[in-house]
């Protein structure tokens, strides 16, 4: 029998991963890799910001990712060069959050939480708020589908359309700040870009439509979840870069049965 805390782990990671394949779909299919890196990395700051005033994580990481989405979206809207800009930003925001948070002394003990996860200490309240954050996103995400799918896989069609390319970008921008703040605890502002990215690669190459890259990269998050636990469990690894590895495990698996 599985320990409550255990169970509250495996709910919480698949918490995650039923939103992270979508999103992370849409990440791959737009190539907002680094996009993803500075929302997260933006995550620290908000924690900084969170501890420092008393108030809650989520609602401190939400709002400084959100920000960080949205001021990423506008520059890159007035054609400044994509990569350069969230180059900067990503790094950027990772140091100065790394900066802030050194100043809150009850932060410091807890910093690999907060950058690698701590989804073994997920209690009952963060399980409410991860699955109905997810249940927002995916909402969100199922409301816009047909916007957001055209806007990402051609945008003069979608202009054509009539369908502005700008407003589904920032659809997604608040999506993504919404699963960064979720998944902070789950495997840290480091590691979500890759549970964004990860299961979605992997479910590009065994993929025919949209739809099925959308289902088979969320049950790739999900077993990398499953699997990455067992493994930190029976192993005593971390848990966090151990569901991360797994979904690494199976890209590569897929890679090499494809050139097989």
């Amino acid at each position: 029998m599985l320990d409550d805390f255990f169970l509250r782990a495996i709910l919480a990671g698949l918490g995650v991963a039923v939103v992270a394949g979508p999103l992370g779909s849409f990440v791959v299919w737009r190539r907002m890799a680094y996009f993803g890196d500075s929302t997260a990395h933006a995550a620290i700051l908000g924690v900084a910001i969170s501890l420092a005033f008393n108030a809650s994580v989520y609602a401190g990481t939400l709002l400084v990712a959100l920000a960080m989405a949205l001021a990423v979206s506008a520059l890159v809207t007035r054609g400044q060069a994509m990569d350069t800009m969230l180059g900067v930003l990503s790094h950027s925001a990772l140091a100065i959050g790394l900066v802030a948070i050194s100043f809150v002394p009850q932060a410091r003990s807890d910093l690999s939480a907060y950058l690698f996860g701590d989804i073994l200490a997920v209690g009952r309240g963060d399980l409410a708020l991860i699955w109905a954050g997810a249940a927002m996103v995916l909402s969100l995400l199922a409301w816009r589908w047909q916007r957001l799918l055209t806007a990402s896989l051609n945008e003069e069609l979608a202009m054509a359309a009539g369908i502005d390319p700008r407003i589904e970008r920032m659809v997604l921008s608040v999506a993504l700040a919404v699963v960064v703040a979720l998944s902070i605890r789950v495997v840290g502002s480091l590691l979500i870009s890759a549970m964004l990215i990860v299961p979605a690669a992997t479910a590009r190459g065994l993929s025919r439509t949209p739809e099925w890259m959308v289902g088979n990269a969320t049950l790739i998050a999900a077993f990398a979840v499953l699997a990455g636990l067992s493994a930190s469990l029976h192993l005593d690894t971390p848990a966090g870069p151990s569901i991360v590895s797994a979904a690494a495990v199976i890209f590569a698996v897929s890679q090499a049965f494809r050139r097989g």
